[in-house]
């Protein structure tokens, strides 16, 4: 079992990446954090999916009302551009701890509760429901790629099944991010992984 003394930050060790309150004083793992780091990376990347998507809707819009030219393509262009957008954006707000959670509980509950309720809510809700999404998803794209599907509308965008596939990826891409906390919760419940101290050097020289 891990005590207080092995979830106290400790000088020398790497500073992580992860803002501190998405750390919900959970002890982080070699697992975690590499995992972590990856999808920050991934969803740093994919961040500029929204400045592509402004830019799409504003040259549409001139496109609609300077020129009366509406093009297909470029609406199309749009929800493609949100769905990828939203499906890279769910592991991040994972990594983050900015999904919505039911805060008026979880912050007046113990280290060891909030463990725990991660422990649980991970094995026994999102692994299984990311599973399903996953089992489905695949085939579902697989198929798209063997048809050649392409839009139903005239003079939409071909390769549907390259919109598709962001769905079995971003889903991927959150069951990483629920298998770093889950490691980060069994750190701090049964002390496995070990778990690495934290350097917060650099907040105390924020605070000076």
């Amino acid at each position: 079992m891990a005590d207080s003394s092995d979830l106290t930050p400790s000088a020398g060790s790497a500073p992580s990446e992860i803002p501190e309150r998405s750390h919900a004083q959970l002890p982080e793992t070699r697992i975690s954090r590499a995992l972590d780091h990856f999808i920050l990376r991934v969803g740093r990347v994919a961040s500029w999916a929204w400045l592509l998507l402004m830019a799409v809707i504003l040259l549409n819009v001139v496109l609609r009302y300077s020129f009366g030219e509406g093009r297909i393509e470029l609406e199309e262009l749009q929800w493609h551009i949100y769905a990828i957008g939203f499906l890279m954006a769910l592991s991040f707000g994972v990594v983050t701890d900015d999904h919505i959670r039911v805060d008026l509980v979880h912050e007046r509950l113990s280290l060891r509760q909030q463990a725990w309720v991660e422990l649980y809510g991970g094995l026994l809700l999102m692994l299984p429901f990311l599973a399903l999404i996953l089992i489905y998803a695949v085939p579902f794209v697989i198929h798209s790629y063997a048809a050649g599907e392409v839009s139903q509308a005239p003079g939409g965008l071909p390769y549907r099944w390259l919109i598709k596939a962001a769905l079995p990826l971003g889903f991927a891409f959150l069951a990483l991010a629920v298998l770093a906390r889950l490691t980060r919760a069994t750190a701090a419940l049964f002390d496995f992984p070990r778990p690495l101290p934290q350097d917060h050097g650099d907040d105390a020289e924020a605070t000076k």
